[in-house]
């Protein structure tokens, strides 16, 4: 895989390191090659005796397969095809998404998913804030604004897709919903790598981790998904207490969560530049390094914690063909 070029302030060191990293990876990429990165004309290696489908992005010339559109290549099973770099997010059924809402609607907020069009979130499709399953009144309607307002960060999962392209969002889970006290982190959409989790919880710095098919990430503090009995129970409760109390006690954020919540933003920005794959091992490690090399958090956007971070994902990446 090769690197992005990236405008920072490199000494000449740093450059022959950079550019070494860069060579390292390409070098293992081009054994490894699951997931090379190509450009127009490159060849794709592949097994001619065994059967190959050709897919988007690919064309066979005197017996080679080579790409047609720059971008990595992606097999599955016995297909080959190249997913385009800097590609616009394109949704599927069942994707975690994080988004911002930009209107509230009649019985629907609009969601912006950094897609072509806006999901579409309605009233029906999401449990209440008690958590009661019940019928939607014209009184929780006129509440909607109780739940989410424009501006506001939202996790919730693609229900549908429309004939026009529009996505039909729904968030029946407690783990769905709004999304507070943390930072909303944007990458390309082809960094993020469709898996069967994408909700993480770092235990060993207390902070949630939403990584979003759609190239946005939810960085935050750690949330407890409660059940819905204890949530209306805990609710009876909460009414001996007093509300300026409360508030203040829901708005208090600990220095020590907030500076992690900034290191790992810092983190993912590092491989955003870099164009690694984003993913929650890679994340923790680039946190690992970091904390290790005793680079503050305001210096790991810096020209040194770039190099390091690429040479180290050279290291981990042969260390990893070895196995």
């Amino acid at each position: 895989m090769m690197m992005r070029k990236i405008q920072l302030p490199f000494t000449q060191t740093q450059k022959v390191r950079y550019e070494r990293a860069n060579e390292r990876l390409q070098s293992l990429s081009s054994t490894v090659n699951s997931d090379a990165s190509v450009i127009v004309t490159d060849t794709i290696p592949v097994n001619h005796e065994d059967a190959f489908l050709k897919g988007h992005g690919t064309s066979e010339v005197d017996g080679e397969l080579l790409a047609t559109v720059c971008g990595v290549v992606e097999r599955v099973d016995k297909l080959v095809y190249v997913r385009t770099l800097r590609a616009r997010y394109k949704p599927e059924i069942g994707d975690i998404v994080v988004g911002r809402v930009i209107e509230v609607a009649q019985k629907r907020w609009r969601v912006e998913l950094n897609f072509t069009q806006d999901g579409v979130l309605m009233l029906s499709s999401m449990n209440m804030p008690d958590g009661s399953q019940r019928r939607r009144t014209s009184v929780d309607e006129l509440n909607m604004r109780n739940i989410f307002v424009e501006h506001d960060v939202v996790c919730a999962e693609v229900r549908s897709i429309q004939h026009d392209g529009s996505l039909q969002l729904h968030a029946r889970s407690q783990k769905y919903g709004k999304l507070e006290k943390g930072q909303l982190l944007k990458v390309d959409p082809y960094l993020v790598k469709r898996s069967k989790h994408h909700f993480h919880y770092i235990e060993s710095l207390g902070i949630d981790l939403i990584i979003g098919c759609n190239g946005f990430i939810w960085v935050g503090e750690h949330v407890e998904v409660r059940d819905p009995v204890m949530m209306i129970d805990d609710q009876k409760d909460d009414e001996m207490f007093s509300s300026s109390s409360s508030t203040k006690e829901q708005s208090h954020t600990p220095l020590k969560t907030r500076q992690n919540i900034c290191r790992i933003g810092n983190a993912i920005r590092v491989l955003s530049n870099l164009g690694f794959t984003v993913t929650v091992e890679v994340i923790t490690e680039t946190v690992n390094l970091s904390n290790s090399k005793n680079v503050d958090i305001h210096e790991m956007l810096g020209s040194e914690f770039h190099v390091l971070v690429a040479e180290n994902e050279a290291e981990r990446r042969r260390e990893k063909r070895k196995k």
